[in-house]
């Protein structure tokens, strides 16, 4: 047999087995259409030549790729700032890992998702944080590819996966009233299409911090607390972006002795920008988060805030997709809704007797330094440092703004 240096072709193994390059192409894709000999010789007759078949043909001949695409609709860069991703992903690898699929982030190219989406060789979307307005899911619809959204609309032919937002953002409300705290603010994440965030009827696409800003006003009004609009401040859930946001409130002149955050990495960052200008957590100032992210435990003080099985959504999303490729005729895919609760920790305290001002307490010995200075040192653990996108404004943000979580 000759003996090659290039790399061998289908046309060659046609050649050398003495049949058509449709039959070869039979021998590796379907070859059952063939008789056993005939399938075992030709693939002898492969071996031998060193051919393998080119993956992207193989998976256009069996319309299937074996992967699947976690759709974003922000740039990795600020994905990955938020560490709820990483458990988020972590949660869906494990699935497609042990089911031999393999797993592509699908984000925006050059600022358009659907130019990305064009791109994407896939069986099926995990699209996480997308709601219905957005163009690229009605494309992933007209095509017909399964999809299951985790943290957005829900659509009876798409599967869904979910927390029970508002249940966990009153639960936090409620738990800061019982302290008897009267004084609130909240900080919210900006979403990407975000219309109606600080009205209290349901906005025109609902998403993750609309559910929860619903619970947190539920739980309020408990309490006989409506809460006014500028008690509510928007940023990227990051810490940057919670420290953002405080130095905004304490700049407008708003005194609130508890913060409640939409995302433990805001909360954590609120701690930071607090005690920048001398104020105790919880003494002076108490904070509950969402998530419960590995880290929470570990701020100082340990975070407050409500749990949802991050993970798990993760797992449960994937598992939803593959059993959705593979029953193509599913006639209703699942919509999940899994349970939050609140984990009290040692960021929340009674409500003092006065609001809070400016260097009242040492903040364990953290100097106060003028807004929009960064102290020498956090007063945090190093951990979520590591996980915030860098150079955050501390200009007001628009409330169209690009983050989830």
């Amino acid at each position: 047999m000759e003996v090659r240096t290039k790399r061998a072709r289908i046309a060659d193994v046609a050649k050398e087995a003495g049949v058509s390059k449709t039959a070869v192409s039979f021998a590796f894709n379907s070859p059952g259409r063939l008789s056993a000999e005939t399938a075992s010789r030709i693939r002898e007759v492969a071996d031998a030549l060193g051919y393998r078949p080119r993956p992207v043909a193989r998976m256009l001949t069996q319309k299937n790729t074996m992967t699947i695409g976690l759709l974003t609709p922000q740039v990795l860069s600020v994905v990955f700032a938020n560490p709820f991703y990483a458990t988020l992903c972590g949660g869906v690898a494990a699935v497609t890992d042990q089911a031999g699929y393999g797993l592509l982030f699908v984000s925006p190219l050059h600022g358009s998702l659907i130019r990305a989406l064009g791109r994407a060789t896939v069986d099926g979307f995990v699209a996480v944080g997308l709601s219905e307005d957005h163009p690229e899911v009605e494309q992933i619809r007209r095509a017909g590819i399964p999809m299951v959204l985790v943290d957005g609309d829900a659509f009876p032919e798409h599967g869904s996966v979910e927390s029970n937002d508002e249940v966990g953002a009153r639960s936090a409300a409620r738990h800061l009233l019982g302290l008897g705290h009267r004084e609130f603010v909240i900080v919210g994440v900006e979403p990407p299409n975000m219309p109606g965030l600080f009205e209290y009827s349901s906005a025109p696409t609902e998403t993750v911090a609309t559910r929860r800003l619903s619970g947190y006003r539920q739980g309020l009004e408990l309490g006989g607390i409506q809460l006014a609009d500028e008690r509510i401040v928007v940023g990227p859930a990051t810490f940057d972006g919670g420290v953002a946001a405080f130095r905004r409130v304490w700049e407008d002149e708003l005194r609130p002795t508890a913060v409640l955050a939409m995302s433990d990495v805001m909360a954590i960052g609120v701690i930071w920008a607090a005690r920048e200008i001398g104020l105790r957590v919880p003494e002076d100032l108490s904070i509950v988060g969402f998530d419960d992210l590995e880290v929470a435990p570990h701020s100082n003080p340990p975070l407050t805030t409500v749990r949802q099985p991050i993970r798990q959504k993760g797992e449960e999303s994937a598992k939803l997709l593959l059993r959705m490729i593979a029953n193509p005729d599913l006639e209703r895919p699942e919509h999940k809704v899994l349970e939050t609760r609140l984990i009290i920790r040692a960021s929340t305290g009674l409500a003092p007797a006065k609001p809070p001002t400016a260097g009242r307490g040492t903040a364990r010995g953290t100097a106060a330094t003028a807004p929009g200075q960064a102290p020498a040192k956090p007063p945090i653990a190093t951990a979520p440092r590591q996980a915030h996108a860098r150079g955050t404004a501390s200009a007001r943000p628009s409330a169209r703004g690009a983050a989830r979580h």
